[in-house]
């Protein structure tokens, strides 16, 4: 049976920088990454609904080792995708990659210290993985030293679609942002986007260009603040600064702004709804209400805020093609949309918006010498890892800041990790859970629906270090960056024997070792 050092499970953003990590800083692993689909670039190859952009600045979603040079700082998915994709073969692993192997479970055995990965290889797939189109599956198996789930937390093949009540009157076609009809043409019709949220608020100006006239129809608002495009201040560091210096300085100044702005709206809730209510009225037509379609009954960053470029949702409201309507469905007919206020939405294109459906580990079934694992019975260790799971990790980014800020810094944990195992003749890590005193919560805070829906399927998260998630970049890097690898969290063991406390001090001849091997 085929056996590697390291086994990716994911080839999107965060899988393709894990991978570039242990190239630069664990050269002598062997690594493999295995694909479900048919294509590098996950979510960003995924998603293809006009418009498709990054929601955060692209100074902080681009990875640590490899600068963003394109002069916009919102980015279109089709660049966000080719810079993945030219990050994998500058790399050189992109030759790592096996597409159409979708995991399905892994066994731990710790007689041998190795998972065993089952995976179902789909061939002749049209580049969806699991969708329509595969002829012919097979499953393999190989077995792994160390497995690192790089999967996301939404299901790659299902978005969320709630049940409106009479759909199926409606003669349109209606479409789900994650599964876009290529041949789907929306000029000069009528589109009813539903949801609030940072796709529909994508989708809104984008279409409104060609439609005759778009409807945003949300149950009620969020918060929506624009950004700039381009950076002009990036724009001017790198017309006299070295790139790596200049974009260093960007990154930094992008981490800064996005902190004080969650941190505001935590500890100043009122002030920061005034400062985003401020800002629509600027950009709103005059007279427009404001307080109907963009005052949200929750507290800024209670869920995910929305970022418009240059603020193009705003601007499309001043024309006549694109408005808002915030209210709640009642039912459908042939033609449109019934509102609970008993308006009609004269429709032909019905756009569900409405989010994703929440699946950890990309629905992987993991057992521990034959028990199996459920994730929500786990405590997550400093947000990669599952109390009682040798040898695994996991890259979830952030929600209050660039997914890939974090998923970097997993990627770069999980390679100071296995250095350490390696100078001090270790091969087995085990993250243990806190005491049973220590009070319990869910690993992610946000109030957004996806969240909630799965929120009891995920891991939980205690409430200290290192079984806290802090969603702080700063506090993550002195962790997992700079911070002890030998905590109370944490046991080392030799294959076949007893597992040894975290805390313990290396002898000093093996602490020697590993830090010159560091």
């Amino acid at each position: 049976m085929e056996h590697v050092d390291v086994l990716i499970v994911g080839a999107g953003i965060a899988g393709i920088g894990a991978a570039c990590h242990l190239r630069r800083r664990s050269p002598g692993r062997s690594v493999l990454i295995l694909e479900g689909r048919e294509a590098i670039g996950g979510t960003w190859d995924l998603f293809r609904y006009p418009g498709i952009r990054s929601d955060s600045d692209m100074h902080t979603l681009g990875y640590s080792f490899r600068p963003w040079a394109a002069g916009d700082s919102i980015a279109e998915g089709a660049v966000i995708r080719e810079y993945i994709r030219d990050t994998a073969r500058e790399h050189g692993v992109d030759r790592l990659v096996r597409f159409g192997h979708r995991v399905v479970d892994a066994a731990w055995s710790g007689e041998t210290g190795r998972w065993t990965v089952r995976a179902v290889r789909t061939h002749g797939a049209d580049g969806a993985g699991d969708r329509d189109g595969a002829t012919e599956t097979e499953t393999v198996e190989l077995t792994c030293s160390f497995l690192f789930g790089c999967t996301g937390y939404f299901r790659y093949d299902q978005g969320y679609t709630p049940e409106f009540p009479g759909i199926e009157n409606f003669a349109g076609p209606v479409v789900h942002p994650q599964a876009w009809p290529e041949d789907l043409d929306h000029a000069d019709r009528r589109v009813v986007v539903i949801g609030s949220g940072a796709t529909a608020v994508t989708l809104v100006p984008t279409l409104a260009r060609t439609a005759a006239h778009v409807t945003m129809l949300q149950r009620s608002p969020g918060y929506v603040m624009a950004l700039s495009r381009r950076d002009a201040t990036g724009a001017r560091l790198r017309r006299v600064l070295p790139d790596r210096t200049a974009y260093a300085l960007i990154r930094a100044k992008s981490i800064g702004m996005a902190m004080l702005a969650f941190h505001l709206s935590r500890r100043a809730p009122t002030l920061m709804k005034s400062v985003l209510r401020r800002g629509a009225i600027r950009r709103l037509p005059e007279g427009y209400d404001v307080d109907t379609h963009f005052a949200p009954r929750y507290d800024p960053w209670d869920q995910r805020m929305c970022f418009v470029p240059d603020g193009d949702l705003f601007t499309a409201l001043h024309g006549e093609r694109a408005s808002i309507v915030t209210d709640t469905i009642a039912g459908f007919t042939e033609t449109g949309v019934c509102l609970a206020s008993g308006t009609e939405l004269p429709a032909d294109i019905v756009v569900s918006a409405t989010g994703l459906n929440l699946r950890i580990l990309g629905g992987i079934t993991l057992r521990v010498d034959g028990t199996p694992v459920e994730p929500s019975e786990t405590v997550a260790y400093k947000g990669m890892m599952l109390s009682g799971v040798p040898n695994f990790a996991f890259a979830i980014g952030y929600t209050n800041a660039s997914w890939t800020l974090k998923c970097d810094l997993v990627g770069e944990y999980v390679c100071r990790l296995l250095n350490h195992m390696d100078a001090h003749d270790r091969q087995v890590c085990i993250p243990q859970a806190p005491s049973a005193d220590m009070p319990l919560e869910p690993l992610l805070d946000l109030e957004s629906g996806y969240v909630q829906r799965g929120s009891a399927s995920l891991p939980k998260q205690g409430s200290a270090t290192p079984w806290r998630l802090h969603e702080n970049y700063p506090r993550d890097m002195l962790m997992l960056r700079h911070g002890t690898l030998r905590d109370r969290g944490m046991r080392f063991a030799r294959v076949g024997r007893p597992a040894e406390a975290g805390a313990e001090q290396d002898p000093p001849d093996q602490a020697r070792a590993a830090t010159s091997r560091r």
